[in-house]
Order: C-alpha cells, then structure tokens, then sequence
C-alpha cells in the first residue's frame, strides 16, 4: 500500500503479521508481511481466537464502530514516521475479524515471551475448552462471568484493534473485583493462571492452585503506582506508569513444572474534573503503558488515576495526579445577527464565545462587499459586541463572518451569514377578486404589487366593509399569503374588500375597492303543521305556516307527503304549490296517516317538518250472528257462544254486549260485557225458557243487535237448607235437627249432616232421610260446629250456613302424663314473694356465681305432670295419694316436691285434679324409690410434686380404678377469681395436676359421690409447687490447644431473677468425676494435660435461689477428649485421614438413646427367653 500525500493511513494488521514502513522518493509505503519469529513444535505463527460464546457477546456487534467513523488515538501511531524501530513489538495494533469479539479473553503469552501472535495447537485447545467447562460447573447455570465483561455506560467506545478485556463499570465494582458473587470471581483467575497448568493433575489440587494464583494476582494488581504527567497542552496531556510487579513472597515454581505464564494486563485511565473525589469517567484503555489523553478543556484542573486488570480481576485505583491544562486560543464564535437595518444600513450584534483562559482582547468581522463572492475583507476590529455599517445598497445580500482574538492567537471563523437591507415602499397591489362564495364565507385572492423584488419580503392586510354597517373599512387578515377566506359572514350581503401591502418601509396605498355578496341559504322548515278542523273517517284537511328564516330568499313552492301506517317507510306526494293548505281525501276510516311538509327557494330545499300523525275516526261494527247454546243447557246455567262481526268499521272490536229476556219479562237484561266470544250465563232457575241476542262495540260505539235466539235450562238440585237446631242432653250428649228445603221441581231423596271442633275441619257424620240426629260422645265445655245439606235426583244442594254448638262444663279430666324430677330440677325455692320476682331477674346471675340448693333425693321426691283438660272450669287443685300416707293437697301446680320421707323407701303414687264441679279420676298408679344417703367426702393428700406437676391422693383404695365400683370423686382446685374448677371426675383415687407454676400454692376440694347422690365437699388443702431446677445443657465442646484444652458451654438466662451458674466436672481416665469449676462463666482452659490419658467432661447449671437453697439442674452428656496421636512418618500417607478421624471427640450417647438401647436389649432378651421355654418346656 502507498500514500501519495505523506501521511501514513490507519493500518488494521490481522493476526501474525507485522507491518513496516518504507520511504522512497519522497513516498511512505506501509509493507505488511508474515512474522517469522520460531515457534517451537513447527505450528503454525497465525492466531486463531476462540469461537465467542453467543450467550456471552451476541451484543457486542452494536459496539464494533464503523471504519469510516473509528479514529486511532493519536498515541497509537506516534512512532510511525520514523519507521518500524519507533514501535515496540507488543504495542502493534491487532485487528481481529468482525466474527471475533472485541471484549474476548486474554490469551497467556508462552514461556519465551513472544507477545500477542501465541496460538494453541489442538492438544492446548483441549485442554483449554477442559478447564472452561469445569469454572463453568462450579459457578452453576447462569453464571455472570459475562456480566463483568461489559463495558462502562459512562466510558468512550474501545479501540478496535485492542483484543484484551474491557473491565467491568466502577458501579459493579466490590473492593477491586466483579461484584456478581465468589463464583464469577473465580472464573477469570482460573482463566488467567489455568491455562499453562498440565491437564493431567487431580482437581482438589488444580483448583488450590487456581486459588493462590487469583490472590496473588489481585495482590499484583492493587500494587500499582500513581502515573506520572509527561507534557502538558491545551487539549492534551501525555502520561507514563510503571507495570506492577509481583511481590518477593510468590513461590518459584517447583522443579520438572513450567513456570506460569505472565498474565496480560491491561490499563484503564480515568479522569476528573470535579476534584480529587470527583466521579472519575474512563478515558483510556490498553496495554501500554503511556496515553495521551485529547479532547481536554483549556485552562482546567483535571485529576487522573490508573488502574490494572487482567481479564475480569481489577486492581484498586491508583492515587490520583492532579495537572491544569494550559491556555489557548478562543473557541469559535457564533455568527453575528442583525439587530437592525435601513434601506442602506446595518446593525450587527454577537456573542463573546469561550475564551479558553485568556481575556478575549478583540473582534475581526468580515464581509464580502456585497458582491457574492467567497473573497472576505475585514470591515471592523476591535473590543466591542455590535457594529453599524451604513452607505449600502437597497435591497441588497451582505454575506458576514466572525472571529476572537486573545493572547494566545486568533479563533476560526464562524459560519457565514447572509443579511439583506431594507427596500422602498411597495406598489399599490389590483383590486381581490374572489375564488368562491358561500352562506357565511367568501374566498378572496390577491395579486403581488408589480415591480417588487422577490427578495424583499411584503405582507398583506385585507380589509373588508359590510354594507350599510357604517363602520368603514376594517382590517380582516394580515399576512404573507395571497388569499384568504373570510368567515362568519352574514348570507345574501354584499360586503366590499381592498388590500394593502407594505414591508420594513412602510405601507403602499389601498388597492381599487372589489364588491362581493354571500350566497342564500336554504330556508328553515315550515312551522305549526296541524290538522284543521275535525278528521273525517275518508278525509282531513292540513295547515301550515311559513318558515321562520326564510335563507334570504322567497319560498317558491310547498311539498306535502303523506304515509299510511307509523312506520313511514313509504311517502306519497299528495300536494305541490305556493298554497299553505290542503285536503287529503280518498283515506279508510280507523287509520294512523303521518304527515310532512317542506319549500323550496332559491337557497335549495328546507328540511322537513316532522311527521305529524293523524287518525281518521272508525265507524261503529256491523251486527253480529245470532248466539248459540254450547253444549247441554244446565238447570242454573247456560254456555253460549257467538262469531264476530263481518265488518269492524275500521277499528278493532273491544267488547260484546249480551242481553236476556227472562219468562214473563218484557224488558231485557245484560249479562255479560266483554272481549270474550263465549260467557256462561248462571242464576238461572231450572226448567224455563229464555231469549239472548248480542251486539258488538268498538271506539265508535255499539252497532246493531243480532237476531234473539232461545235457549230452555235443565232441571236443578235442591234449595239450600235453613241453619240446624241444637239442643244439649248432658255434657257428652246433643240432639241436632232442621228443616227440609224447597225441593226445586225433585223431590228431596236424603239429608247430610257434618260435625267438626273446627268450622274448616267438618266431617260427614250422618245420611238419611230423617229431619233430626243424636250425637254422643261430646267432650264437656267444648265448642262444635255442624251443617246439613239436602240431596234429590237433579244434584246436591248447597250446604247451609254453619251454626256453633257448646256443651257445658264438667269435672276435670285424668291426669295422664305423670313422671319423675331429675335430680338437677329438685331446686329449694323461696316462698316470699319480693324474693320470687328477685330470683326471676337475677336467675341467670345466681347460677353463674353460686351452685343452687336441690332437695336430697334420699328424702324427697320430685313429680311433674301435664295439666288435664279443665273441661270449662279452671283447676283449683291436685290431690296427690301416697297409699298408707295422707294424701297431700296442693295448689294448681303441675310440679311439686315430697319431702320427709324415709331413704330407700318405695312409694305407690297417684294423682287427681279437682275444679268447682268436683274432682276428676285418679291417674294410673306409678312407683318411685327414694335413694340411700349420700357418702362422706375422703381425705386428700399430695404423693409426689414437683415444679409444674402435683400429684394428689384420697381414700383407701387402689390407685385405679375397678370396673365395680359405684362410688366416684370430683375433684375441684381454686382459680384466680377464688371459684372452684373442676380437675377430675372419675372411681380413681388419685390425680395428677400439670401444668402449674413454679412455687405457688394451690387450694384443692373434694366429694364423693355414688348412686345416692352426691356428698359434701371437703375442707380447703392447700398444697405449693418447689421451685423448677434449671435446663439440661447440651454436651461441652473442647477444643484442645497445645498442653491445655478449654472447654466452652451454653449459656442459660436467669431464671425469675436468681442468677445461674455453672459447675463442670471432669474425670481422668477410669478415676470418678471431680469439680474443676464452678462460677458463672460459659468457658473454662484447664491446662497441664497428660499427653498419654483421655479425659472426660460434663457440666451442669446451679440455680441460686434468693430465699432457698441452691437447685442443681441435671449434667449434660459427657464429652470425651482423647490424648493426641503421633503418626511415623511412613505411615503418614496412607493413614493420613484415619488419625484425622481419630482426633476428632467422639459422641457420647443421649439420655433417650441410652433408654431406647436398653429396653432394645430387654425386648430381644425377652424373645429369647420365650423361645426358649416354648421350646425346653412347653414340647
């Protein structure tokens, strides 16, 4: 490749070649040739990189800048011109293929130091997709090792041609490392200092290895030194560090292993403008170890850091360099505006720019005359902001340029600006002519004035004068355009226009006045469409008025349509002329008609009215059919039936109207009115003849009557019966009697007679012919009801009306429902009366606070009943027979309690209830026995108690319980509100009571009970709980340190205020337990151990009570501490991991595993001795 021009282009080497640079005749030719540096082994020189991964990089292609836009730093090429001896070998740019990721993996150099052109052969390709895929294994699924190989949001775009890895942003930074966990971290180390490692070693090892080699590198990188600034410019600075170097504690490696390779680092420089603790923004990143630094602000205080990496690892941040970049020249400044202008003058104004440190001192502005031209002559210099140029031409292009000057030198020149002078004043413009007129509209165009140059810029106001307003000529529209439509004008008006022009001169003379008119609109609808006078049934007559607006011009015609129906889905034309009326005829009666009308003028058709609707009236129906009988006529009723009218006179028939002539009666009756075309006509008499005729209505009225028809009735059942008669015998006898009906035209065959205690509940009691029936069995004082019907050949008659029968009064009935009292329900009642209504209010609160009184069932018995039937006279008392005892008179209660008798007594019992007639019968006799006396309460005692648990006695009997026995306890203990609870209930003799408070007393009560009934309670015991010792501990833990061993324990809270301590015991091989501590620290370090004896330890806690001795809880498990073992050093290989084994402290078991291992033992001892015997003795 040759540059004609002298400057050496951008050169993207690919992968093991190098490129030199060649002058001849005054031309540089940049050569790229293969490199021919000995690679052991015969391999191929060129590099491949590995595939990238596409989950890691499938988003770096919107990285990878354009040729066209990519420009080196200039520090990449600043050894160039001297040729290929400027340049270091590492610091040649490497291009890598657009399918290879910019942000990819360092490679390791190899052992003889050849930098970034070593390439793998198969085998180390292997082994490096190998040693990948297991730091893939050990970080898990979707690991973020990609995560930190992402490049800063706030950093510029990387170089193309660096390969190495850009480092992760400072936010995802935790003390120098990837902040994505232990595992990421992991990754890059093992990639930096794995891949030299030989394939074929253990992974316990490998991975130690991997390890050490992180730290020490992350060591390596935090040790780098602060950069030192080089020179100083403007807008640039060039810096230099020094590589960090290992420290002198890094092992050498072993002999017959290869030296690790030296990792690739890479450098990123960071700068500040905000202080020393400003936010820092990445600048520069590369292998070098220089950068020039562009871009910078003139005259500004920067700080600078470095910081070294190597693949994802970061080190921390040099201490900052702080340098001040040096003044310049000023920016560029902005182009001047035109502040104002005459036809011949200017004036200029602009803004000071940046004057990068230095005091802007002067202006430069230049122009080009006018002539157009890119020949620029300075017109003005000197300090100030704004200059007038005058003695210009009218309607001329000025083109302008601006430039600052300072100490420091002269700024480029701005943009160039055109600006133009004034011009004269316009020509009057024609007069507008118009483009389109509407209702409330008109369109209005315009020409420009004749002679006016396209450069000068010239605006419009249209004015406009309506006709006969008196306000003259008003400004409508102001602008550039050369038309425009007026609007919100009034219809059919002549308005008049004129337009003016005028520019930055002033304004030309009004143009020649145009007249315009607004085009009608259509007229509005015709008003107050009506029906005059009354419709006919075939015709009516409509009216209408004039439309209110008429659209500016006269209404020539009126159009009238008509539809027949509601609907209006078909319109007729019945009318069209200039009349406001007219006739519609030739219609049917009972119709609905809508009707509308509209005009029409100059301005177009009106819309229409709306529909008016109109019904012409219906005439009456015509006659009907004769009606005729349906069916057999009955003796009280007929069923006619009839057709409708052949004509309904246009409307609808709404109802029938029928008439009868009874026998012997001239004048007619109606009886029935309706839209039905059938009725029944009742309460008709059996046998006679009568004559029906029928006429049909509708909204005109009736029409004529039809023809009489003659229909003869049946015979009938008989009349309906007078009420019976009653009349009482005795209290359970009446005789009942009536009267026979008219028999109706048939002789009466038999009478029924209904009885009932309910006048809805009456039942058939009697069918005969005779006038009168007996009825027995009544009960006394009891109201019935009774009816009677009569019955002949034609039908049943109706029943008469029902009449009330009471018998007297009488003695009471049996007492039929007699039984016992529980035991519960045998309450003392009070016989006052105040006490009675107290008792009633307070019932529910007496219960809760205090058990009732109940009668001793071995003295008293207890007899509810149900109250007999008083048969009409109220119950004044019960007679209660004891057989040989008196018999006992109460009240009238239904309950009652028998008192003084004898325990385990049989009594034969009977009652009997009285009123003011006498007393009734005596119930069936009953047998009730009163039971033996109730048992003494036993004494109560406490076995056994401990801190959350008592455990009670009584009586002499066994502790549990036989199934014979009758007799039973209830024990009750005392609450805190001082009532009592109850604990058991039960034939036990004792009890255990859980879940109690440490040292508190407790009161406690007992009865005994049986089939008697229940005992008295006994006298309060008390009884207290001890105070609670405290929790086991969990086994010690030793741990022993040279000759000494401390032991370490739980610890335990303070127990209800008394402090806890602690007494540790230990034994001495077979020797018993002796106490080496005792005080309120959990650890204790017994020093002096023999070296040849085990030792055994357990440990306790001792409650220190304030008002009692002292609790020792129970001791813990025992923890064995076996004396150390020296291993020969032969035998250290091979038993390395069972002395390990052995030193650890064996566990010793649990108090619940000692339990189960016993009573395992004892079951299997058992089997066997019962195989044993079955097999010795039973055989």
């Amino acid at each position: 490749m040759m540059s004609p021009n002298g400057s050496v282009p951008q050169i993207y080497v690919p992968p093991g070649y190098v490129q030199q640079i060649i002058e001849e005749n005054g031309v540089r030719r940049v050569l790229v040739l293969p490199q021919t540096e000995f690679h052991p082994g015969g391999h191929s020189p060129l590099h491949h990189p590995p595939p990238p991964q596409p989950h890691a990089h499938a988003h770096l292609q919107a990285f990878i800048p354009h040729p066209h836009i990519m420009h080196a730093p200039p520090h990449l090429y600043s050894g160039m011109a001297g040729g290929t001896g400027d340049m270091n070998p590492q610091y040649i740019s490497q291009y890598h293929p657009a399918h290879t990721s910019i942000y990819s993996e360092q490679e390791p150099h190899p052992q003889h130091g050849r930098p970034a052109f070593a390439h793998r052969d198969e085998r180390a390709s292997k082994t490096y997709e190998r040693l990948q895929k297991k730091l893939k294994e050990r970080q898990g699924v979707g690991g973020g090792g990609v995560g930190g190989l992402a490049p800063s949001k706030d950093s510029p775009p990387p170089s193309p041609q660096k390969s190495r890895g850009t480092p992760p942003s400072g936010g995802d930074l935790q003390n120098g490392l990837g902040g994505k966990g232990a595992e990421e971290q992991a990754q890059p180390s093992a990639a930096v200092a794995g891949l030299g490692k030989s394939p074929g070693r253990g992974k316990e090892a490998e991975s130690g290895e991997l390890d050490e080699e992180a730290k020490a590198l992350q060591n390596c990188l935090d040790a780098i030194c602060k950069p030192v600034v080089t020179d100083i410019q403007a807008r640039g600075v060039s810096l230099s560090w020094v590589a960090p170097s290992r420290t002198e504690g890094d092992e050498e490696p072993k002999e017959g292993e290869e030296s690790p390779a030296e990792p690739s680092l890479t450098y990123e420089v960071s700068v500040s403008y905000n202080g020393k603790d400003g936010k820092y923004k990445a600048a520069h990143s590369g292998v070098e170890l220089s950068a020039t630094l562009q871009d910078l602000r003139p005259a500004t205080d920067y700080h600078v850091r470095v910081q070294a990496m190597c693949n994802c690892l970061q080190g921390i941040p040099s201490d900052p360099v702080s340098f001040t970049t040096l003044s310049c020249e000023p920016d560029t400044p902005s182009p001047p505006r035109k502040a104002s202008g005459t036809k011949s003058s200017l004036v200029l104004q602009w803004k000071a720019p940046c004057d990068n440190g230095s005091k802007i001192q002067n202006y430069i502005l230049q122009w080009d005359e006018g002539k157009g031209t890119s020949v620029f002559e300075q017109c003005f210099y000197g300090p100030q902001k704004q200059y007038r140029l005058s003695k210009l031409s009218t309607a001329s292009r000025y083109s302008f340029r601006l430039a600052a000057k300072n100490d420091m030198g002269v700024s480029e020149f701005s943009e160039v600006v055109h600006i133009m002078t004034s011009c004269s004043v316009p020509a009057p413009p024609l007069s507008p002519e118009l483009v389109q007129p509407g209702v409330t509209w008109l369109c209005v165009r315009w020409q420009r004035p004749a002679g006016s140059p396209k450069e000068d810029d010239i605006s419009y106001v249209l004015e406009m004068e309506e006709e006969g307003s008196g306000y003259g000529f008003q400004a409508s529209y102001d602008g550039e355009e050369l038309s425009h439509t007026i609007r919100n004008l009034h219809r059919s008006t002549t308005y008049r226009f004129r337009v003016v022009a005028y520019n930055a001169e002033g304004k030309s003379n009004p143009s020649a006045v145009s007249e315009f008119t607004t085009a009608p609109d259509r007229p509005s609808c015709p008003c107050r469409l009506t029906v005059k006078g009354k419709p006919h049934p075939t015709s009516f007559r409509l009216t209408w008025e004039p439309p209110k607006d008429s659209g500016g011009s006269d209404v020539t015609k009126y159009v009238v349509e008509l539809s027949e129906g509601l609907c209006g889905s078909s319109w007729n034309q019945v009318y069209s002329g200039s009349a406001m009326e007219c006739v519609c005829d030739g219609l049917s009666p009972g119709c609905s008609y809508q009707a509308r009308v509209h005009c029409i003028s100059a301005g177009g058709e009106s819309p229409l009215t709306e529909a008016l609707q109109v019904q012409t009236p219906p005439v009456p129906p015509g006659p009907c059919q004769p009606p005729r009988v349906v069916g057999k006529p009955k003796a009280r009723e007929v069923q006619i039936r009839w057709a409708p009218p052949l004509v309904d006179g246009g409307s609808a028939v709404s109802s029938y109207s029928v008439e009868m002539f009874a026998p012997q009666v001239e004048e007619s009756r109606e009886v029935y009115q309706g839209y039905e075309l059938d009725c029944t006509v009742g309460s008709l008499l059996p046998g006679r003849s009568y004559a029906f005729r029928i006429r049909a209505a509708n909204k005109a009225g009736y029409g004529p009557f039809s023809e009489r028809s003659e229909v003869t009735t049946g015979p009938g059942a008989p009349e309906t019966c007078r009420p019976p008669c009653f009349t009482c015998k005795s209290p359970t006898c009446a005789v009942v009697s009536w009267e026979a009906p008219a028999c109706n035209g048939a002789a009466v065959s038999e009478y029924r007679l209904e009885w009932g205690a309910a006048e809805g509940s009456m039942q058939l009691c009697y069918t005969g012919a005779a006038l009168s029936h007996e009825m027995r069995g009544l009960l006394p004082a009891t109201n019935y009801f009774c009816r009677v019907q009569a019955v002949n050949v034609a039908g049943v008659g109706l029943f008469s009306d029902a009449v009330l029968c009471q018998t007297p009064c009488s003695v009471p009935a049996t007492v039929s429902s007699v039984h016992a009292l529980r035991e519960s329900e045998m309450r003392v009642e009070c016989r006052t009366t105040e006490r009675d209504e107290e008792e009633d209010e307070e019932e529910e609160e007496e219960d809760e606070e205090a058990a009732p009184l109940l009668y001793s069932p071995s003295t008293c018995l207890g007899l509810r009943w149900e109250a007999p039937c008083d048969h009409g006279s109220e119950i004044t008392s019960y007679l209660i027979d004891l057989g040989e005892k008196q018999p006992i008179l109460t009240g009238p209660v239904t309950k009652y309690i028998i008192q003084n008798l004898q325990p385990d007594t049989t009594y034969r019992i009977r009652i009997q209830a009285l009123n003011s007639l006498g007393a009734g019968p005596f119930s069936h006799t009953f047998k009730l026995k009163t039971k033996p006396l109730p048992p003494l309460p036993p004494r109560l005692e406490c076995t056994a108690s401990s801190h959350q648990t008592l455990r009670l006695k009584w009586g002499d009997g066994p502790a549990k319980a036989q199934p014979t026995d009758s007799l039973q306890y209830h024990l009750q203990m005392e609450d805190r509100n001082g009532r009592f609870i109850s604990l058991y209930k039960g034939p036990c003799h004792t009890h255990k009571v859980q879940r109690l408070n440490e040292s508190t007393s407790y009161a406690f009560r007992i009865q005994a009970f049986n089939e008697a009934g229940e005992g008295p309670f006994s006298t309060v015991y008390t009884f207290t709980t001890p105070l609670s010792p405290p929790a086991p501990l969990k086994a010690p833990r030793v741990e022993r340190v040279d000759e000494s061993c401390e032991v370490s324990w739980e610890t335990l809270p303070p127990m209800k205020g008394d402090p806890v301590i602690y007494c540790l015991q230990s034994m001495q091989g077979n020797s018993d337990f002796k106490q080496i501590y005792r005080g309120s620290a959990t650890s204790f370090q017994l020093p002096n151990l023999s070296s040849s004896t085990d030792y055994r330890f357990r440990v306790c806690a001792v409650r220190q009570c304030q008002d009692a001795p002292e609790i020792i809880g129970p001791y813990s498990s025992t923890v064995i501490l076996l004396p150390p073992r020296i291993d020969t050093p032969g035998a250290s290989g091979a038993t390395g991991s069972k002395a390990a084994e052995a030193q650890k402290p064996k566990r010793s078991l649990t108090d619940e595993q000692f339990s189960f291992l016993i009573i395992a033992l004892l079951a299997v001892t058992s089997i066997l001795i019962a195989v044993a015997i079955q097999y010795f003795v039973i055989e």
